[in-house]
């Protein structure tokens, strides 16, 4: 591959030579191989391939083909209402075409499945409030935190012997509320892989080259499918994926393999400081670092206090941090670990902080610049389905610190749109090192940008990826398109 008149490094215009998915030349006026493809950059910007430190692959998977219930298309309990409406409709015209054209009494049904809940648009809805809606189809909703799925009546029917089930119960009835119980729901509707093909090639589209998949539940047979659907052509990244104690054993292939491990913290019951302790310690003795979810200061309090305790490795790293004080910010520093936050949630959730978190929190909350100045590797992630997946707009945010409505959050911590590029980039297995150049022996993961970077600086969200290489291999746009 040679790719012709690219700005790199923010100024040079050069031609690169791409050998065996290397970059093995660069200059001015190189001839192009026989038979190789030449890519016309035309002076526009070539940057490494991005990297996403903090998505849920599958969760995005599946939420691309369901109903976002939540900001910023969902604000209010009418609009959500509407929308469900209007999906539970055309499912129930696909159950009945399906059913039809079965030939067979066995009777076909499909979930109506939401995402991205939260009480702002209507409350602590529960099963009888979407029973008001669709009360013939099952229906599940995941809220914002992706801790809570509410279910509608007919979901619980589906779902057999509820006797034992990790259901909430108010007055000894079932109110549809399931907490932290994912793989028990999964076990019950059966594993339903949703189509990753579409989630991939978007994340292409978006530049992103690699990502690391952050979910707790992960395990060696997740890898092994995830392994699997690389090689059929349905996941286009390399994948760093973190997960359970069963990912220690599991053995690196060329373009997965395992990372930390998860620890997945909630205030409200947080586990035994002894018992994680020992889960840390037996990480770093397999040679592994650990990841803590941390999105509220008893979390990072709590977590800190443990790793103090333990002591730290490299590769230890917090995730989200997102309240975090001067004092606390000291620790972090001091225990030398990397932070991986989510600057586009000040953008997508900014105006709902502002109602919901108290005014003393505010000013610490999702810091960029701060963790900057203390010295702390800072990476990011946009906690896809969990945050909207492109990381373009995600940089946009880290820049300008602002909400939706126009208010401004932490004003101080606001990136340069370099920096904040960077946030994309670096080792994914050491976030916030190793900033990516490219150079004569650097790997071809590129994006190739539809402007210059002079021009695309002034407004990332506005950038569009025209092409996305990954070990020289062009996978946006796909080469049959």
């Amino acid at each position: 591959m040679l790719i012709r008149n690219a700005e790199i490094n923010f100024s040079s215009l050069v031609d690169i030579r791409i050998i065996d998915g290397m970059v093995v030349e660069i200059g001015s006026h190189l001839t192009a191989a026989a038979g190789a493809t030449i890519i016309e950059a035309d002076g526009k910007a070539l940057l490494p391939g991005l990297h996403d430190h903090h998505l849920h692959f599958m969760a995005y998977a599946a939420a691309l083909d369901s109903l976002l219930c939540g900001a910023p298309q969902i604000n209010t309990a009418t609009e959500l209402v509407q929308a469900l409406r209007q999906k539970a409709q055309l499912i129930a015209s696909k159950n009945a075409g399906a059913q039809k054209n079965a030939g067979t009494p066995k009777k076909t049904e499909s979930w109506l499945r939401g995402f991205g809940y939260h009480e702002a648009v209507a409350g602590d809805i529960d099963r009888h409030w979407l029973d008001n809606i669709a009360p013939q189809l099952p229906v599940r909703i995941q809220h914002r935190s992706g801790r809570l799925w509410i279910l509608n009546s007919r979901a619980l029917q589906l779902l057999g012997d509820l006797t034992a089930a990790p259901l909430e119960r108010r007055d000894g009835n079932f109110t549809g509320r399931l907490y932290d119980a994912d793989i028990w729901l999964r076990e019950r509707i059966g594993k339903q892989l949703p189509d990753v093909r579409y989630a991939s090639a978007q994340l292409a589209s978006f530049g992103v080259t690699s990502f690391t998949d952050t979910s707790p539940s992960n395990d060696s047979a997740t890898l092994a499918l995830f392994a699997q659907l690389q090689r059929r052509g349905e996941i286009l990244q390399d994948v760093l994926m973190m997960g359970d104690a069963s990912l220690s054993a599991v053995s690196a292939q060329p373009h997965i393999s395992a990372g930390a491990t998860k620890i997945h913290l909630h205030d409200n019951e947080l586990p035994d400081f002894d018992a994680m302790s020992a889960a840390i310690s037996l990480s770093h003795v397999q040679n592994r670092p650990v990841a803590i979810h941390c999105v509220s200061l008893v979390d990072l309090t709590f977590a800190l206090a443990v790793l103090e305790a333990v002591g730290t490795m490299i590769g230890d790293r917090i995730e989200h941090a997102a309240i975090t004080p001067p004092e606390i910010m000291q620790r972090i520093a001091q225990l030398n670990l990397s932070v991986v936050t989510q600057p586009n949630f000040i953008a997508e959730r900014g105006d709902s902080y502002l109602r919901d978190v108290d005014g003393a929190d505010r000013p610490w909350l999702y810091r960029l610049q701060g963790f900057v100045e203390a010295g702390v590797a800072l990476a990011a992630g946009t906690d896809a389905p969990f945050g909207a997946a492109d990381p373009w707009a995600a940089m946009q945010a880290a820049t300008l610190r602002t909400t939706r409505s126009g208010a401004v959050i932490g004003a101080l911590e606001a990136l340069t749109p370099e920096a904040a590029l960077e946030l994309f980039l670096g080792d994914p297995r050491l976030p916030g090192h190793g900033k990516n150049r490219i150079e004569i022996g650097s790997r071809s993961d590129f994006c190739l940008l539809d402007k210059s970077w002079r021009q695309a600086r002034q407004n990332l969200a506005a950038v569009r990826v025209q092409k996305t290489i990954r070990c020289g291999q062009l996978i946006f746009p796909a080469p049959h398109a």
